[in-house]
């Protein structure tokens, strides 16, 4: 009898920990489980998203707003175009609002920064489905370096 209550305790426990690894794995995943709530969409071409991935971050000043949804090529010319998916909660930014993207530190992961342009006179709301037109691509390390080793040996 003390077998069988010590083998359901130790079942028990050895569930609890494997779902407290999961819990853990996935909160520095930062994927959580809570459901996704009510959002919309925005899109942007770039002419070049670097090493962006879905489900990146959309921040504004630090704060997540939003993930990539998805990246796909636009079929007339060829550019990458990432839709964005933003927590209804912000749903106010102007249609002046421009985004770019970043690095998390020197070699960190790429996410999407938005940035909030200016509300004057009769600028509206972006909506669902809207695409931002002010647009900066990824600064790609390569190419930064290259750059500056071909300035080098012009002088």
């Amino acid at each position: 009898m003390t077998s069988r209550k010590t083998e359901i305790l130790v079942g028990l426990f050895v569930i609890l920990t494997v779902g407290a690894i999961l819990l853990l794995g996935l909160k520095v995943a930062n994927q959580g489980m809570q459901a996704r709530g009510e959002t919309y969409t925005l899109k942007a071409k770039f002419d070049n998203i670097g090493g962006l991935k879905e489900r990146s971050a959309v921040k504004v000043g630090g704060v997540i707003v939003g993930r990539v949804e998805s990246i796909s090529l636009d079929s007339d010319d060829f550019t990458p175009v990432v839709v964005l998916t933003i927590n209804k909660n912000y749903d106010s930014f102007p249609e002046t609002t421009s985004v770019a993207i970043l690095t998390s530190g020197l070699l960190g992961e790429q996410y999407v920064g938005l940035q909030p342009g200016f509300k004057f006179g009769d600028i509206g709301n972006l909506t669902d489905g809207d695409f931002i037109e002010d647009t900066k691509s990824a600064l790609v390390l390569e190419d930064l370096i290259g750059q500056f080793l071909f300035s080098k040996n012009n002088d």
